[in-house]
């Protein structure tokens, strides 16, 4: 007879083991979603963990209810070793494209139990999705010394991208001054993107391991927090920043990458020419992105320093795409038609003609501050979020133009109509 564990933490636990039961499948134990995958990384010791992983490893399938705390790469191998075939279970906070970074079959819903005792039985379980290579973008937000709003700009475009279907990647790279987890509320103690560096470093970087150390936001992003100290900063070099940020394109669909201000290059300073440099993270996100994002603050000095740090940029990326956005644009520090002088004096220092302008909205940042949430989910209707979505459709990821659809003309109808003239 066919043996199998349930790994369900929702009250249909005993549900699926009844109806395993009647369709021919002996249900041997039935524990927690996230024991499996807890025991395989050796986190539940004792004899209950020794009790457990026998249990599995001696059974036929596992079922397993389907989130980022209950599948891992342990858990993965283990059943790979042992021929125990993996069932995926999708509830209401499951993750479907799970199955597809682990290779598993797709899932099936958690809450019908006679559905899933009559698959098992008929052999219907869906086959595992054929993997589609991905090959997304990276977007690169960088700004001048300042703090013009870079990371605030960085958050709303992985937001706003996702509201289209995307899978985004947000990505906190300041070796200076990260920001994202405090500005998120999210524990900094994670691995985040110095430890798919480190793995990147070894080629061991998967987008499995990615989803793994990476937070979930919500709304389709997930976060790779930065360094929780600055003084890390020698564990983002430039070739492991450059090789993760490789393994990203295959992970999402867009990676948005928050890098620190300078650009400064320091090898001609420097004795120890291979030695870890302060900006490498900054220069190699920069460098290898499709994109870059530049964002400047809505204030004479911002423009000053904008205007200084656009050289060194375009010396940096070359002919990489450059979206130039003026952050917090108010008329009290420029006076009269503020968005004229910004774009007459980049037009005449920088050679910029299309400029993006995001408003001065300090209510909804405070909101969103308050909150450690993005300013989408706080003030949806705020002037911040209109900008940012009129940034998005038009410049980061415009839509492809409709055709006009092309209409015979109609003949005129004989007699009065609705909109006949009237005498």
């Amino acid at each position: 007879m066919t043996t199998a564990v349930v790994a369900v933490d929702a009250a249909a636990a005993s549900d699926i083991a009844l109806a395993l039961d009647r369709g021919g499948v002996h249900a041997v134990a039935a524990v927690s979603a996230s024991a499996p995958a807890a025991a395989a990384a050796d986190a539940l010791l004792g004899e209950e963990g020794r009790q457990l992983l026998a249990a599995v490893t001696g059974a036929d399938l596992l079922l397993l209810e389907l989130r980022r705390d209950t599948i891992g790469p342990a858990l993965v191998s283990l059943c790979d070793r042992h021929g125990v075939r993996i069932v995926p279970l999708l509830g209401d906070a499951g993750d479907d494209r799970l199955a597809g970074l682990y290779g598993l079959a797709g899932p099936l819903p958690l809450a019908d139990a006679p559905g899933i005792a009559a698959a098992l039985a008929a052999g219907d379980v869906p086959a595992p999705a054929p993997a589609v290579p991905r090959s997304g973008r990276v977007i690169a937000v960088w700004g001048p010394t300042g703090a013009p709003g870079r990371s605030t700009v960085a958050v709303e475009l992985a937001v706003e991208l996702a509201r289209d279907g995307r899978r985004v990647g947000l990505i906190d790279a300041d070796t200076h001054a990260p920001s994202l987890a405090l500005a998120l509320g999210i524990a900094d103690e994670g691995p985040g993107f110095a430890a798919a560096c480190r793995q990147a470093e070894h080629d061991t970087l998967t987008p499995a391991e990615l989803s793994r150390v990476s937070v979930a936001l919500g709304r389709g992003v997930e976060v790779l927090t930065g360094l929780n100290r600055p003084g890390r900063w020698p564990e983002l070099s430039d070739q492991r920043v450059t090789a993760a940020l490789g393994v990203c394109r295959t992970w999402t669909d867009e990676t948005v990458v928050d890098v620190a201000a300078s650009l400064e290059r320091d090898e001609e300073i420097v004795s120890d020419l291979a030695g870890p440099r302060r900006n490498a993270a900054t220069l190699a996100a920069v460098r290898e992105a499709d994109l870059v994002v530049a964002v400047a603050s809505a204030d004479p000095v911002g423009i000053a320093r904008f205007v200084r740090g656009h050289a060194e940029l375009r010396a940096t990326i070359g002919a990489t795409p450059v979206v130039v956005v003026v952050n917090r644009l108010r008329g009290g520090v420029l006076g009269v038609d503020p968005r004229g002088q910004v774009r007459a004096t980049l037009e005449r220092f920088c050679g910029i003609r299309e400029v993006w302008f995001l408003p001065h909205d300090q209510k909804a940042a405070d909101a969103a501050m308050l909150a450690a949430r993005p300013v989408l989910d706080v003030a949806g209707r705020s002037a911040l979020s209109a900008g940012v979505r009129r940034l998005v459709g038009e410049a980061v990821a415009p839509s492809a133009p409709v055709a006009p659809t092309t209409s015979r003309p109609r003949r005129a109808r004989s007699g009065r109509g609705v909109f006949a003239r009237t005498a």
